[in-house]
């Protein structure tokens, strides 16, 4: 029988492992597939110097690992530019070429970064211009890889784009398309993975008003400290569609219902809120998570309605978890925006989250509320990420035992704080 501290030595024993242990050893298993990873590339740029043609009878590089390793022409094509990226190239009448990223090639050889971290630094590297002094050039991919060992692609890419911006600033024009006019049409969706949309066609003056209103909304993000907005042209349209809905419909303004601003209602037993089980009813939706509905109720419009045993309302329009206008703007100041590390989310986007959870006792006050983005709301609410606020007044996370060990509090430096 295994014990609990080690792994087990089938893979039908996972089940008798506690969860630590099984964070430990699929963390463990990440860096042994990069080192593989790393080691296989090695013998493939080894295969590709002396000639693909002769060792294989293949064409290219790419040829041989789509025959070889049976995978798809796209995966074929992105491995062998990876080998080639990571790995210096034939000789040809002189020296072998070296490679595009050789101090990548070293950091995926220990196993610290992976495909995808390492196909976002070799993209930033490919656009380099060749004027640019090679010095320049590996003092750039130094700091991508070294951004690499504690981040994801996207963090990369976006690190790459403030490489680009100070070695060639030059882009390229968005295309503006004008659209057929139409009879406007609108449904709402909901998708077979349980997630909701619209599927919609506007007339050219509705769109044109949409557009109008939602272009300021969807402008990047104010770069900060040179690091530019990392969200696509449709993400920033999403995020400015959802705000541009919650502005209006928390507007006094506009018609509501019994004269009051638009409210969802959320639905659930005091049982099931205290004891965090069971399940809500959001209204116009339908079931959600109990989970879901804290989330919800901690920072928005949103009415609960807790029910008795019986069903009867206990407690309609409850609001001492929805922080007040002064409270909001007190967390502007302090935390600019999504508290989470790493993340840029700007304040808009973001809600205030309890610290202590509100069915904990938690009181709606400032040093137990932190601002973060849907993701990191989700997070937080889901994981063993922790946050509290230190003796300076600012948030600070601690990440699971997994990620760090010695449970090294994190900081956001994203934002510029008031």
């Amino acid at each position: 029988m295994a014990s609990n501290d080690a792994p087990p030595e089938t893979p039908t024993e996972w089940w008798r492992v506690d969860t630590a242990t099984l964070h430990a050893r699929k963390q463990e298993l990440e860096i042994l597939k990069r080192q593989a990873d790393a080691e296989q590339n090695a013998i493939l740029a080894e295969i590709n110097s002396r000639g693909v043609r002769g060792c294989s009878g293949h064409s290219t590089l790419a040829a041989l690992i789509f025959e070889d390793f049976l995978v798809t022409d796209k995966e074929a094509s992105a491995r062998a530019d990876r080998v080639l990226a990571l790995h210096p190239g034939p000789a040809i009448g002189g020296d072998p070429e070296p490679p595009l990223a050789p101090l990548t090639a070293q950091a995926a050889a220990e196993g610290a970064i992976g495909g995808s971290q390492i196909d976002a630094i070799i993209r930033t590297l490919a656009r380099i211009p060749s004027s640019v002094p090679e010095e320049d050039v590996r003092a750039g991919e130094a700091i991508l890889v070294e951004l690499a060992r504690r981040a994801g692609p996207r963090q990369i890419a976006r690190a790459g784009r403030r490489l680009l911006d100070e070695l060639d600033p030059d882009g390229k024009e968005p295309r503006n398309e004008d659209p057929k006019d139409t009879r406007p049409e609108l449904r709402f969706v909901r998708h077979r993975d349980g997630t909701l949309g619209l599927k919609g066609t506007l007339d050219l003056e509705t769109y044109a008003r949409l557009k109008s209103d939602l272009d300021p909304m969807a402008k990047p993000h104010k770069a900060i400290d040179g690091v530019r907005d990392s969200r696509s042209q449709d993400e920033r349209y999403g995020d400015a569609f959802t705000d541009y809905v919650r502005l209006k419909t928390t507007s006094r303004n506009l018609p509501g219902q019994a004269g009051e601003a638009t409210h969802i209602l959320v639905t659930m037993s005091y049982e099931d809120l205290i004891r965090d089980i069971g399940e809500a009813h959001l209204d116009l939706v339908g079931p959600i998570s109990a989970t879901d509905a804290r989330i919800l109720a901690c920072d928005a419009r949103v009415r609960p309605g807790v029910l008795g045993t019986a069903g009867e309302p206990l407690d309609i329009g409850r609001s001492k978890r929805t922080v007040s206008l002064a409270q909001k703007y007190a967390l502007t100041i302090r935390d600019g925006g999504c508290a989470f590390p790493g993340c840029d989310m700007p304040v808009p986007r973001c809600t205030a989250h309890h610290i202590v959870f509100w069915r904990h006792h938690g009181e709606t006050k400032i040093d137990n509320l932190v601002l973060l983005c849907t993701k990191h709301h989700r997070l937080i609410h889901h994981s063993e990420w922790k946050v509290q606020i230190a003796q300076d007044g600012l948030p600070e996370f601690t990440p699971p035992a997994y990620l760090d060990p010695t449970g090294t509090p994190r900081r956001n430096t994203m934002h510029l704080r008031a």
